[in-house]
């Protein structure tokens, strides 16, 4: 199966989430393959953000609001009328949602229940994602990949909420989804890294800030290990699934999306190779600040995806380095990022649709 053009040139596309760092991605994909984006999200949080660096907002129908507030999230589902609803809106961040619970809970859960009950009135039934994360799995620190049967849970609020926005989607894909003709899936995907990220508590930021200001890195668990993407892969994994909800009805309710093979590398060994490829002086520490629980291991297994869908992933190993870190020295050169970025997503496409 091919992501192109064809499939998605014209369609009405609603992206939740279009402001942050994967957003901005997909709103960039999404309008380079013909799709008309409305997306709906929070302002930028930071000052330094991919979505105003390439001039999103420029290319889509941009509404800013709050996934909590239902007539927001409805006022924007009625003005878009979309043919398909990519839900990636979210409060991302596990230490985040130690120190805000009540907000991570209310976005991740009551605001996909907003979203999904807005879609109920529309004339036309959406092909509907609901993007989640690969820690929605009960974890036993084990590190074999977790399947998509495996029992859901989590330990951290952002973790566990996710999870409950799997049951929930689950539920109301059971409830309503035959009743209303929607279609929907869940999507469950590994880090992602690339080009644009600035988000706190993320490790190619605080790469890129360390580099920048001259001092050494620190890494908090170095030896953990996450099934590491580039944003991509990620990315044109959910388009493939959206394209096969849409023409197949056999397609599986939940696909995970990560790297293959089973030894992902360490918090180390990734930010060892980015500093190496932006820096020749850069080093890392061991952070001496104390902070609340993660999990050290972390994996999936992501074989699903493979064979139900043709997905693949393609920036592996040194691409997804080189391409993270070309970005970044673009940035720093001065390059028109807009122009940079949709050069990246071409060149991926062109790599993408020629090996599937």
């Amino acid at each position: 199966m091919v992501s192109s053009s064809s499939f998605w040139s014209g369609k009405r596309v609603l992206l939740t989430g279009h402001t942050g760092f994967k957003g901005a991605w997909a709103t960039l994909m999404l309008t380079t393959l013909g799709a008309h984006v409305t997306g709906f999200a929070l302002p930028a949080e930071d000052e330094e953000n991919l979505f105003d660096l390439t001039d999103c907002a420029t290319s889509i129908e941009s509404h800013i609001g709050d996934l909590r507030d239902p007539s927001a999230v409805s006022a924007t589902v009625q003005a878009a009328k979309p043919d398909i609803v990519l839900h990636m809106a979210a409060q991302a961040l596990v230490r985040r949602s130690y120190a805000e619970p009540l907000l991570t809970w209310q976005t991740n859960v009551d605001g996909t229940l907003n979203l999904l009950e807005a879609l109920k009135p529309l004339p036309s039934p959406p092909v509907v994602l609901v993007v989640t994360t690969d820690k929605v799995y009960r974890n036993d620190e084990t590190g074999r990949p977790f399947k998509e049967t495996d029992p859901l849970g989590g330990h951290d609020p952002y973790s566990a909420s996710k999870a409950a926005c799997e049951i929930l989607t689950e539920s109301w894909r059971l409830s309503f989804a035959e009743r209303y003709g929607i279609k929907i899936a869940t999507a469950r995907a590994g880090n992602v890294i690339g080009g644009g990220d600035f988000s706190e508590d993320r490790i190619v930021p605080d790469i890129w800030r360390a580099v920048r200001g001259g001092y050494k890195l620190e890494l908090r668990n170095p030896e953990a290990t996450r099934p590491w993407q580039h944003v991509l892969d990620c990315l044109f994994g959910y388009l493939l699934y959206i394209e096969a909800l849409a023409q197949n009805p056999n397609v599986p309710p939940a696909l995970n999306f990560g790297p293959a093979g089973g030894n992902p590398p360490t918090v180390r060994e990734i930010a060892e190779r980015i500093l190496n490829a932006v820096s020749s002086s850069s080093r890392w520490a061991i952070s001496g600040q104390p902070g609340p629980r993660e999990m050290l291991k972390l994996n999936l297994d992501t074989n699903l995806a493979r064979t139900s869908i043709g997905w693949a992933d393609h920036l592996t190993e040194e691409r997804l380095v080189d391409w993270t870190a070309e970005w970044y020295r673009a940035y720093a050169e001065g390059a028109d990022m807009r122009a940079f970025t949709l050069e990246q997503i071409n060149t991926f496409l062109t790599i993408a649709n020629r090996n599937q």
